[in-house]
């Protein structure tokens, strides 16, 4: 298989880091990808999100968890983000500890050309 960036340069990552209440971890992920795969999630309906969200579970804790996706545009994602807080309230939200859901943006300022990576695969 072809080794690709994992992102685009000039992009957006939005990273969450957080913890849920404890023991809850399995539960969250249940209602996380009810919320993530149902038909009531406005992230997916978004041209501004250039590769879906992916949630990572800390391989040490749990009840420890990380998302991030990759956007254009961090205004369209904190929008979306504030509207679903403030009307669709999803239910895995209520497992997160203290510190809310509030994610950290990053801008994407170096990624692997992909001829080098292709050339990493012919080695």
């Amino acid at each position: 298989m072809a080794l690709v960036p994992l992102a685009t340069k000039g992009n957006y990552f939005h990273v969450y880091d957080f913890r849920v209440k404890s023991g809850t971890g399995d539960r969250f992920i249940e209602l996380f990808n009810k919320f993530d795969y149902g038909d009531n999630n406005p992230f997916h309906r978004s041209d501004k999100q250039v590769k879906d969200g992916v949630l990572c579970r800390d391989a040490g804790d749990p009840d420890h968890f990380y998302l991030i996706g990759e956007w254009t545009d961090i205004e369209e994602h904190r929008r979306i983000r504030e509207r679903v807080a403030r009307e669709i309230r999803p239910e895995f939200v209520q497992l997160i500890e203290q510190g809310g859901f509030v994610p950290t943006y990053a801008e994407i300022v170096s990624m692997t050309p992909q001829e080098v990576l292709d050339k990493s695969q012919r080695r």
